[in-house]
């Protein structure tokens, strides 16, 4: 009792330690906003304007110092001290507006990197609900409109803020005033609303950042958002776009451009979230706040960030990239997957910023190979082809190998099963095609689920397959199975077990397929894929009446040794897939081979687990085989 009494207690005093913590980042980085802001109204041209705000802001920069002090020891937080120590230095020799603001605000943001908190809301605000709660709790002081001229304002000792001055506004992101609806200004009639739910205050931050943005600047940026996609990449997700300011903002693309965009966006911030799936902006992004982490110190967060990175940025966009420029899309997959090894491996921080420059010069390739310039008729035909070709090819082996088998065995009665199996796949197939597109999206962890655990099952029943072939493939063998087998037909649980097989190895590549084709799809050209399908489909069939009109005639030894062989081969295949597969949905740990070969079409992929896996399954057949041949011997023997 004492133990989990002392568990506990340990577990309560770290959540209050950080609970501790992030308030003192959080205020530090509010005081710092709020100085960068409202300096210039407390100096001007080296005088004092105003004493109760100069005798604030002094108050402000000494706080600072103080919070930082007080923070866990990182790397970074003596760099922060020395910078806050300079802020206050400045502001007590009564330094220019803008060499404060030019400091706290760079302060902020490395405080932020250092310690990182809660900066973006966890899904888009609600415009219309944060205009209710305004009305409900802030228009009686802040104004309806906004402009400070609430039925309470002349009451208050301190004015309430005007959200309609411009100047002001362009300096605050939503995260400021977030900040300040979470926890209020001291000595004021502003109250912390922290008892709101936290989209509630998001919400409300929004809301009120939209007041000093005119409604006919939100058409104009609008209309912008959609056809720039440098603004986009700017601003990829929620997380950016809490943070910005329209000051920084106008840094890059403009004033009058800047207001516009942020005038759309703080009423539509739903628009950066309809964007983020399969974005390399999103990619980006994530790598950015992956970096970040792993500098503060929490390298869990930094890994989670990076396999978001791959699941929720590139991952959906691999079917079109491969099917535009197939190699490019391997280097970035391996990128990636040597970008969290190394975080993994505790690799230095800035050998991490140096991988991360690598996938940015890497995205900005597949950007150019993604663009709608970049397709064509021929491109879309050859990657309609090649993708069907290359997903139905395994299937197709396998099924029409058991088909042959049951041939030669004299087994029709269980057919039906097997071609039951591949058509449910298929007509399973195109209800989830239907179902991503028209009810949800099937994000990058299902994806990889799918296929690693499909690849996996489906290698292990080849293994056991493959060995039991060749061994009738031994002298005498078949001649025996025949003898014991051909009084009764193949219970109803094997029957079944072969309609699983097939209906697993085909909507793996169904699956797929599927992918590859929908992101065709939508860069048009549809008549010239479906032309590529039939194609694919027409050779596939080719394939299949060859092998299945060959193995007729084949002696039944030299068919259970080649099916033996080709069993044995995609096993090997589909299991260094499925552990690829595994690996880029974050199950399986990537341990890279330096130099080593990329074949994606057998499987080959230069990781330590990859190859391993592949190696285990090569001594499984090479003793399976082994064990077989010593049978046959025996038994001729004897």
């Amino acid at each position: 009792m004492l133990a989990v009494l002392g568990a506990a207690a340990c577990t309560l005093g770290a959540s209050a330690i950080a609970q501790a913590e992030t308030s003192d980042v959080q205020t530090a980085w509010r005081l710092l906003d709020y100085m960068a802001v409202d300096y210039g109204g407390a100096v001007s041209g080296g005088k004092i304007k105003s004493a109760s705000e100069y005798s604030e802001m002094t108050e402000f920069a000494a706080s600072v110092s103080a919070r930082l002090a007080t923070l866990p020891p990182t790397p970074e937080r003596s760099k922060l001290i020395d910078r806050a120590a300079r802020l206050q230095a400045v502001v007590a020799v009564k330094g220019s507006p803008n060499q404060v603001a030019d400091l706290a605000h760079g302060l902020a943001a490395d405080l932020l990197k250092a310690y990182p908190v809660p900066l973006a809301p966890a899904k888009a605000p609600d415009f219309a609900r944060g205009a209710t709660l305004f009305a409900q709790n802030c228009a009686s002081c802040h104004g309806p409109a906004g402009d400070g001229h609430g039925p309470n304002a002349a009451k208050l000792a301190t004015p309430p803020i005007a959200f309609t001055d411009a100047a002001r506004a362009r300096q605050r992101s939503p995260f400021a005033l977030y900040q300040v609806i979470d926890q209020g200004i001291d000595g004021t009639a502003m109250q912390s609303f922290s008892s709101l739910p936290t989209d509630d205050r998001w919400a409300v931050a929004f809301y009120a950042g939209h007041f000093a943005f005119s409604d006919v600047a939100a058409k104009e940026g609008e209309r912008l958002w959609k056809a720039d996609p440098g603004l986009r990449q700017q601003i990829p997700d929620l997380t950016a776009l809490a943070g910005l300011t329209p000051e920084a903002l106008a840094k890059d693309v403009g004033v009058d451009k800047a207001d516009a965009v942020i005038a759309y966006l703080r009423r539509h911030p739903e628009a950066v979230v309809r964007q983020a799936p399969g974005s390399l902006d999103v990619a980006r992004a994530k790598l950015r706040l992956s970096l970040a982490a792993y500098r503060a110190g929490d390298s869990h967060a930094a890994r989670e960030l990076a396999l978001s990175a791959y699941l929720d940025g590139f991952e959906p966009l691999e079917p079109m990239l491969t099917a535009r420029d197939a190699t490019l899309m391997g280097h970035i997959e391996s990128a990636m997957g040597e970008f969290r090894a190394s975080l993994q491996q505790g690799r230095p921080a800035d050998e991490i910023a140096t991988r991360i420059q690598v996938l940015n010069g890497l995205f900005d390739d597949a950007d150019a190979a993604l663009s709608p310039d970049a397709a064509s008729s021929a491109s879309t035909f050859l990657g309609a082809f090649t993708i069907l070709l290359r997903e139905g090819l395994e299937a197709l082996l396998i099924v029409v190998a058991m088909i042959a088998f049951l041939r030669k065995a004299e087994r029709p009665e269980v057919l039906p099963y097997v071609h039951g199996g591949w058509i449910g796949a298929l007509a399973a197939g195109g209800l989830t095609w239907a179902v991503a597109t028209y009810a949800i999206g099937i994000s990058g962890a299902s994806r990889e689920l799918t296929e690693g655990f499909g690849s996996l099952f489906a290698a292990v029943v080849l293994l056991s397959v493959g060995i039991w072939m060749h061994g009738k493939a031994q002298a005498g063998q078949w001649q025996r199975y025949i003898r014991e087998k051909m009084s009764h037909a193949l219970s109803r649980q094997s029957a079944w077990f072969l309609f699983g097989l097939a209906f697993i190895v085909v909507y793996r590549e169904v699956f797929e397929t599927i992918l590859f084709y929908a992101a065709l799809w939508t860069q048009g050209n549809g008549g010239v894929m479906l032309a590529g399908a039939g194609s694919a489909v027409l050779l596939l069939g080719v394939i299949a009446w060859a092998m299945l009109r060959y193995s007729r005639d084949l002696p039944i030894a030299k068919f259970f040794a080649y099916s033996a062989w080709l069993m044995a081969l995609l096993t090997i295949v589909l299991t260094g897939k499925g552990v690829s597969a595994l690996q880029e949905a974050g199950i399986i740990d990537i341990a890279p081979l330096d130099g080593g070969i990329r074949v994606s079409v057998l499987g080959i992929f230069p990781t330590v687990q990859s190859m391993g896996a592949q190696l285990l399954m090569l001594v499984a057949v090479a003793g399976g085989f082994m064990l077989n041949r010593r049978r046959a011997v025996v038994a001729t023997t004897g």
